[in-house]
């Protein structure tokens, strides 16, 4: 429950008391209510309280290595921050060591609202200590070595693109000083694949290994979004795919640039009209459009559902680039350029472009784990790693609506994918006879492309649940690795647990036991500890091999929440005698749209029947709120009429309204209640609504609060009929 909120509860529980004081903190059972959180839990932040955030804790680094323990010589950086509805925080530090990066010395500090530290999560776990930082080989030798040990790419060289970086080596128990190499050759990326290869800096023994390029390896159908508006930028007397709305996202023709450097012959796409491409690839203006809309969907996403501003969450969009290379069937993110790369594909997909939603969803997504969790690219943290991407395409893909991609849980479908006609199922992960449906001791050592197929099988699990049915137009069946039958929670819900944890709790070594660690703390932030979506996430962990479920909490299956995610999804039906939708407020958010964290369950301030109710306003401060529910069909017979349950708490006293709560029809105001209006309980109130017989309205709980004392509006039971 949001601070308000909290604030509200422990007013209306002083009220009910027979006193008024003002409230200063959150009541601990509004603290262990989190049932309506929005955003996977975490406030939106400007650039300037970021920025201040982010200064914020590299000034208390310092003070927090010391609390955690860590070694004279080492230093925290921090990478981001992150701060929950009710004033949490966590903070995201990189480690160096005597000045070197710490590969696995990355952690998470979860401070309360109050400032203090109440837990941490790190990649490696102690101090950091070293017998020295003077390599026995020199840059020369960890090239030769890395050489001699790279198996993703075939003929293995070093020019001068690449480098060698001397770094500790902090994954496993104990750390060593190490390179980590840079190596060029034939790979799945194309002629010139890059692989890192991390060697010992004393004995040239191989340490770790992985692809440089995060890709979706695959083909194409051409032009895939079909005829959709895109963001452009207007530059004198003709315009450039420069998308302002969207950090300056900047899509550029590549020119057939190597993948090593695609911005090397790159040219930005300009024109004196503002209509682009032909919708086939005979235009190379065609890709483009693909990438852009992809990429601000994408975008939208995050921003919409995450209140994440862009992959670094600092508001600035990263270059993207089609044309890239020479029979390119790939497409990847990179850090280290920050941008995004999209091949034409070759013969083997027809030479169409790999510019599909979900793939640019995916890559975009690459770089916001890079900029949170930044799971290794290798064993089970790989496969973690392309999973989220996995997830986070397959979401964008839902969220866009677009007709001509429909939402769904396979992966690049839309590229033609030889016999199977796609690239990876969420579903199904073994249908493509390579990925892992089921934990097994293979998940580190396989591909992480194939790995990734536990991760993306439970994330199914918990959204759908078992069984067969059909989502997008394809056939989709959530077949458990145990046998067992359950329902889903929903792919919003799932979406936003997954999100959680990979900005909360998951760090650079996190493996599969630890993910279900990380997704059941998530649920609990979210959904609360003995939630139903808790227990799902747990079944669904347990069907994919992964421990055990959790007991039955006891309470009924969770109805998923409707959001922008699903645009088109058939609406929920009114219940029996209501034409409105939830009016309990039983099924959460569904049916309303609130501009706030209003709709909740707390038992500091309980609801009039069952758990959950609207609680309005309750700041202390001047601010603004609405609750409505459009397309109500009001009963065309009879006298129909508005009711609904309100109990008004305040730190007000006298007859004066200062803080109100309008009833509106249509924009029109029915009824005002305010300050004045405050009792002890719930008072059902009623409005006639003859005059809208037989028509369709919008109904509005518009709440307003003036800068000084707390005013909480209560609202349950809402009926119409």
């Amino acid at each position: 429950m949001s601070r308000k909120n909290a604030l509200a509860a422990a007013v209306a529980a002083t009220l009910t008391l027979g006193t008024v004081t003002a409230v200063a903190s959150q009541s601990t059972a509004a603290a262990s209510s989190p049932s309506a959180r929005p955003g996977a839990g975490f406030q939106a932040m400007t650039a300037d309280a970021r920025g201040e955030a982010m200064r914020s804790a590299d000034r208390e680094a310092a003070a927090t290595a010391r609390t955690l323990g860590l070694g004279p010589d080492e230093r925290l950086v921090a990478k981001d921050v992150l701060m929950d509805t009710d004033g949490a925080r966590h903070v995201r530090y990189d480690r160096t060591y005597r000045g070197l990066p710490v590969i696995g010395g990355d952690l998470v500090v979860h401070y309360g609202k109050d400032g203090k530290v109440t837990g941490s999560d790190l990649a490696h776990q102690g101090a950091i200590s070293v017998a020295g930082v003077a390599p026995k080989l020199t840059a020369a030798d960890a090239s030769a070595a890395a050489v001699k040990h790279a198996k993703h790419v075939r003929n293995a060289k070093t020019d001068s693109s690449d480098h060698n970086t001397l770094v500790v080596y902090a994954v496993g128990k104990v750390p060593v000083l190490a390179y980590r190499s840079t190596v060029t050759g034939a790979g799945e990326a194309g002629p010139a694949s890059q692989e890192a290869v991390i060697v010992d800096a004393g004995s040239g023994a191989l340490l770790d290994q992985y692809e440089l390029h995060q890709g979706a390896t695959g083909t194409g159908n051409g032009i895939h979004v079909g005829q959709v508006s895109i963001e452009t930028t207007q530059s004198g007397s003709g315009y450039t795919l420069t998308d302002a709305a969207h950090g300056g996202t900047v899509v550029y023709d590549s020119y057939g640039s190597p993948d090593t450097a695609p911005k090397q012959n790159a040219r930005a796409f300009t024109k004196s009209t503002n209509t682009w491409g032909t919708g086939t690839s005979s235009s190379r203006e065609s890709a483009a459009v693909d990438a852009s809309y992809g990429l601000a969907k994408t975008w939208d996403y995050y921003k919409n559902t995450f209140n994440r501003s862009g992959i670094r969450n600092d508001g600035r969009g990263a270059p993207a680039y089609v044309h890239v290379g020479t029979n390119l069937v790939n497409a990847f993110y990179d850090d280290s350029c920050f941008c995004m790369a999209f091949g034409d594909g070759s013969s083997s997909n027809s030479n169409t472009p790999l510019t599909s939603l979900d793939v640019a969803g995916h890559e975009m997504s690459h770089g916001v784990t890079a900029a949170t969790a930044n799971l290794t690219y290798s064993g089970e943290s790989g496969g973690l790693n392309e999973a989220t991407s996995d997830i986070f395409g397959t979401m964008v893909e839902f969220y866009a609506g677009n007709s001509a991609d429909p939402g769904d849980y396979y992966i690049g479908e839309k590229l033609n994918m030889g016999s199977n006609g796609f690239m990876r199922r969420m579903d199904k992960p073994n249908a493509d006879g390579a990925s892992l449906s089921c934990y097994s001791s293979q998940a580190g050592t396989v591909d992480v492309h194939n790995s990734s197929g536990i991760a993306n099988h439970f994330f199914y699990l918990t959204a759908e649940g078992t069984g067969a049915k059909t989502i997008g137009g394809l056939a989709h069946n959530g077949s458990p690795c145990n046998g067992d039958s359950f329902s889903g929670i929903g792919k919003d819900k799932a979406a936003a647990i997954w999100y959680r944890a990979l900005s909360t709790y998951m760090t650079s070594t996190t493996n599969y036991s630890s993910a279900r660690t990380a997704t059941l703390n998530a649920a609990a932030d979210l959904y609360g500890t003995n939630s139903q979506e808790r227990y799902i996430v747990s079944k669904a962990w347990a069907a994919v091999s992964i421990g055990t479920a959790l007991p039955d909490p006891g309470t009924s299956t969770p109805t998923p929440t409707p959001s922008p995610s699903s645009p088109g999804s058939p609406s929920p039906s009114p219940t029996t005698g209501n034409a409105l939708v939830n009016g309990s407020f039983e099924q959460g958010a569904t049916g309303w749209t609130q501009s706030a964290d209003i709709i909740g369950t707390s038992t500091a301030a309980p609801a009039r029947s069952g758990s959950w109710y609207a609680s309005m306003m309750g700041y202390g401060s001047a601010a603004t709120e609405s609750l409505s529910q459009r397309n109500i069909a009001v009963p065309s017979t009879g006298s129909p009429r508005l009711s609904f349950w309100l109990q008004v708490a305040t730190q007000e006293s006298g007859a004066t309204a200062y803080d109100t709560l309008k009833v509106k029809v249509n924009g029109t105001t029915a009824a005002t209640y305010s300050n004045a209006n405050a009792g002890t309980g719930y008072v059902q109130r009623t409005i006639d609504l003859t005059a809208y017989r037989g028509t369709t309205i919008t109904l509005e709980f518009a709440g307003q609060e003036d800068a000084y004392l707390t005013t909480n509006f209560l609202i349950d039971d809402v009926a119409i009929g």
